[in-house]
C-alpha cells in the first residue's frame, strides 16, 4: 500500500469517507451533455465556460463551469466521448471507492485552476480527462475498445498514443498548455507513481531472470570442422572434404576432393 492509499484510507473513516460525491462522473458527464445541448440551442454559451483567471472575479462560475465543456465535434463523436468518459470514471470509482476518485478528479481540477492563475493563461478540461484516460489504461491495460466503431484496440496501446501526444503538446506549446499538462499529470503521478516503480521493477526482474535462463541453456554444439586427413587443408579455408571409406583407407577418412581421388 503506498502513502497515498493509507493516508485515503485514514480520510475514509473521517467525515470525508461520508460526504465523498458517489456516481462522480455520471454528474459530470451529464454537465458536459447538457453544456453541449445548450451550446447547440445558444452558440455563444459555448463562451461561458472555459476557466479565463481575468474573468473569474466578475463570473466566478467559471471556477467549476470549465469541467463541464463538451467536445466541439460532430455529434456522433460528441457521444462517444461522453460515453467513454462516463465508462472510465465509473470503472475507477469501482475500482478505488468514491473517495478516491473524487480526490483524483479534484487535485487534478484544482491543479488545472492553480495552473489558470499562475499562468494567467486560459485553461479547459482537455487535460484532465486525458489524465482519466491515463489512469483508466494503467488499471484496466488490456480493455478492448473498438476504435472508429470497427478496429478493436487494447486502451494500453492508445495510452501510448496519449502519452506521445502529451509530450509533443509539452514541447510545442506556450506556458499555459505547459502548465495545464503539468497540473493534469499531477494528480496522475501522485496516485500511480508507486505503482509505476513497481511495474519498472517487476519488468527489470523478468529481463535479468531472461538472462540468467540464457546463461544456462546448453551451447549448441559447433559444427566439427572437416580437415583433410592427408594435407591438413580445412573445409572452412574453402577445401572440398569428402569422406572416403575405400579398402585402401580401411576406416573412413576425411580427404580433401584432390586426395580422395588419388591416393
Amino acid at each position: 500500500m503506498t502513502g497515498v492509499d493509507r493516508l485515503l484510507a485514514r480520510l475514509e473513516r473521517t467525515f470525508l469517507g461520508k460526504i465523498a460525491i458517489e456516481r462522480l462522473a455520471t454528474f459530470i458527464v451529464g454537465g458536459m451533455a447538457i453544456s453541449y445541448v445548450l451550446s447547440l440551442a445558444r452558440p455563444e454559451f459555448f463562451g461561458q465556460l472555459p476557466l479565463i483567471p481575468q474573468l473569474v472575479p466578475m463570473q466566478p462560475w467559471r471556477l467549476v463551469s470549465f469541467l463541464f465543456i463538451p467536445p466541439a465535434t460532430s455529434m456522433l463523436w460528441v457521444f462517444f466521448s461522453l460515453y467513454f468518459t462516463w465508462l472510465m470514471g465509473t470503472s475507477l470509482e469501482s475500482e478505488w471507492g468514491a473517495l478516491k476518485f473524487n480526490v483524483f478528479y479534484f487535485v487534478g481540477a484544482l491543479s488545472t485552476i492553480a495552473a489558470a492563475f499562475i499562468t494567467g493563461y486560459t485553461q479547459t478540461n482537455l487535460y484532465l480527462n486525458l489524465s482519466l484516460f491515463l489512469a483508466f489504461a494503467t488499471l484496466f491495460p488490456d480493455y478492448v475498445i473498438q476504435l472508429f466503431f470497427i478496429i478493436p484496440i487494447r486502451v494500453k496501446w492508445l495510452a501510448l498514443v496519449d502519452a506521445g501526444y502529451l509530450v509533443l503538446k509539452f514541447v510545442e506549446g506556450g506556458p499555459g498548455t505547459r502548465a495545464a499538462i503539468i497540473a493534469a499529470l499531477a494528480n496522475y503521478f501522485l496516485f500511480f507513481a508507486g505503482h509505476l516503480v513497481l511495474l519498472a521493477r517487476g519488468r527489470r526482474m523478468m529481463v535479468r531472470q531472461a538472462a540468467r535462463r540464457a546463461e544456462h541453456r546448453p551451447k549448441a554444439v559447433e559444427e566439427e570442422t572437416r580437415v583433410c586427413a592427408i594435407c591438413g587443408a580445412k573445409q572452412e579455408d574453402g577445401a572440398d572434404i569428402r569422406v572416403c571409406s575405400c579398402e585402401k583407407c580401411g576406416t573412413p577418412r576425411q580427404l580433401c576432393l584432390e586426395h580422395a581421388r588419388n591416393h
